[in-house]
């Protein structure tokens, strides 16, 4: 089979609605797979053919791979053996002697096949073999099967009375070999050159001539196959769309990924709530327009929410007015909802510090309460050191975990810090600003990337929370080990480095962990001491230094591994 026949080779596998959150790792894992599958077995594969260029291709409804040039079969592969030597190989009758027959026997010929051939050992008997290779319609199925169990599908569905499990149900399959339809099935279903358009818009088979028609055919259909297509179109809908209403978009990468990822054809859509909401606080709208909906927040100049937003369909309608109203009434009850949760915490404000003796953090270092108190004596003392009022430390320190018990932090976990310092900022008593400011900044950096507290107060609050919840879960055993980290105690000891060396915080390390240690009963320590080595039947101060110094190497590791990443 001649190598040099190659042609573009595209699969398209149909399915029924993907997972948001699994489109574009399965659209990967499925291209990765299929070229591996291609190149182990030797298929020439070329990434790029006048400017078209090696592709994976995803959207709800379809998981495709298009390689722009991919040989039609295996190449010739030559073998040559080298036997006994000639002047060995016949005896004095001229026939094979006993080491030709036992050579050729093991290779599976005849000894007269053989041939002859000069080397630097002298003359030879040699074995030459030639094999043609098998073309791609023969393997083609084979690798499909081995891609399709490569991939990373954390909960398969089975459908019908088969025994086959799938991401989703196939409802079809396309591989083309240039505009050869190579003969492949997977889950029953056999390979056509049919692909399906928009479900809505298109719904009827679409058909594909070749591998480089597939894109366009789709695009005719109502289909945006390309994900960075939909992508760049969604963007600019939305520009049209905030542009028209008079507000700034509020859609990052995640937000537009998961946009991307449930429209073949996205359409933006200006809508519009009730303004008596924005009495609620705006983080909390925002996080149930996007968590919930895939809805587009829109602020003012000033980055305050407006009383309208956008969403993205996934469909051309002659009548937007009916699209527009179903999104205005999906929301207002999750508004609704956010407003009685945002009600009550108000009118309850005042239980909330009692209650964290109620819960418990962990077992073996008592209550949320008992950390607060932790925290509290940390942040104080750190407060001295740094010229940061001690007092304020303390009592932001002591009211952080308050919002923990709010319905509104219960509904929205993210709001963990946001709604604390909203809370502390409103009511018959409200906090001074620091105070209430530090209440969301104690959790800051939340992120890798994002930026540590604004302010010294918010520096000394997140240095203390972190260093005690090192020492607590360090002190019980809690270390992370592998790729597990159930108490995210890397991205703590992240923030807490960060912390001190953007924040300028003039502090030592080792010192301020044997502090926080200081505070673990001794009780706890045990585990932890068995976790890092550390031998149980020293006395408690020695111990307490071990323990300090084993997680001050952690902190090192991942400040390490960090700027390793930064480049």
């Amino acid at each position: 089979m001649a190598e040099t026949a190659a042609k573009p080779l595209l699969i398209e596998l149909g399915v029924e609605e993907l997972p948001i959150a699994a489109v574009d790792t399965l659209a990967e894992a499925f291209f990765n797979a299929v070229r591996k599958g291609l190149e182990t077995r030797f298929f020439g594969i070329g990434s790029e053919d006048h400017g078209r260029t090696q592709q994976f291709y995803c959207s709800p409804r379809r998981l495709a791979v298009y390689l722009p040039w991919v040989a039609s079969g295996q190449p010739r592969v030559h073998t040559k053996v080298l036997g006994p030597a000639v002047s060995i190989g016949l005896d004095a009758a001229g026939q094979p002697t006993a080491a030709l027959r036992g050579f050729a026997t093991k290779i599976g010929v005849a000894a007269e096949s053989l041939t002859r051939e000069m080397t630097d050992k002298g003359e030879r008997y040699v074995y030459v073999s030639e094999d043609v290779g098998q073309p791609l319609t023969a393997l083609l199925s084979e690798i499909l099967a081995e891609a399709i169990k490569a991939l990373p599908i954390a909960k398969p569905m089975r459908w019908g009375d088969h025994a086959w499990s799938f991401v989703r149900p196939l409802h079809w399959l396309v591989v083309l070999h240039g505009d050869q339809v190579i003969d492949a099935e997977l889950f029953g279903v056999r390979a056509t050159r049919h692909s399906r358009g928009h479900r809505f818009m298109a719904n009827k088979p679409v058909w594909i001539t070749d591998a480089d028609a597939w894109v366009e055919a789709l695009r005719g259909a109502k289909v945006i196959a390309d994900p960075g297509e939909r992508r760049a179109r969604i963007r600019g809908e939305v520009a049209r769309v905030a542009a028209q209403l008079g507000g700034m978009p509020q859609m990052d990468d995640a937000l537009l990924d998961q946009i991307a990822n449930l429209t073949e054809w996205p359409v933006a859509i200006g809508c519009s709530f009730d303004a008596a909401f924005l009495a609620v606080p705006q983080e909390a709208l925002i996080s149930t327009m996007v968590a919930n909906q895939k809805f587009v927040p829109l602020l003012d100049g000033h980055g305050h929410l407006l009383p309208r937003f956008i969403g993205v369909a996934n469909i051309e309608s002659r009548d937007e007015t009916q699209i527009r109203h179903g999104y205005e009434r999906v929301i207002r009850p999750r508004f609704a909802d956010a407003k009685f949760f945002y009600d009550e915490d108000l009118n309850s404000a005042g239980t909330h510090q009692k209650a964290l003796a109620a819960v418990v953090d962990q077992p073996a270092l008592g209550s949320l309460w008992d950390k607060s108190l932790r925290v509290a004596e940390l942040a104080r003392v750190i407060a001295n050191r740094v010229g940061v009022d001690a007092a304020q430390a303390a009592r932001a320190a002591s009211l952080a975990k308050c919002d923990l018990l709010t319905r509104m932090v219960g509904e929205f976990p993210e709001l963990q810090g946001v709604m604390g310092r909203t809370y502390a900022s409103r009511g018959d008593a409200p906090e001074v600003p620091e105070v209430a400011a530090a209440l969301d900044e104690i959790y800051m950096p939340r992120q890798a990337g994002d930026g540590i507290a604004p302010s010294t107060l918010g520096r000394v609050l997140a240095v203390a929370e972190r260093a005690d919840t090192l020492a607590g879960l360090f002190a019980i055993g809690g270390k992370p080990g592998g790729a597990k980290d159930p108490y995210a105690l890397r991205r703590a000891a992240l923030g807490l480095a960060r912390t001190l060396i953007e924040g300028g915080l003039q502090l030592d390390t080792r010192g301020l962990l044997l502090e926080a240690l200081d505070a673990i009963p001794e009780a706890a320590l045990t585990a932890g001491l068995k976790a890092a080595k550390i031998a149980t039947a020293l006395d408690v101060g020695t111990r307490r230094a071990a323990l300090a110094e084993e997680i001050e190497r952690f902190i090192v590791e991942r400040l390490r591994g960090y700027y390793a990443e930064q480049g």
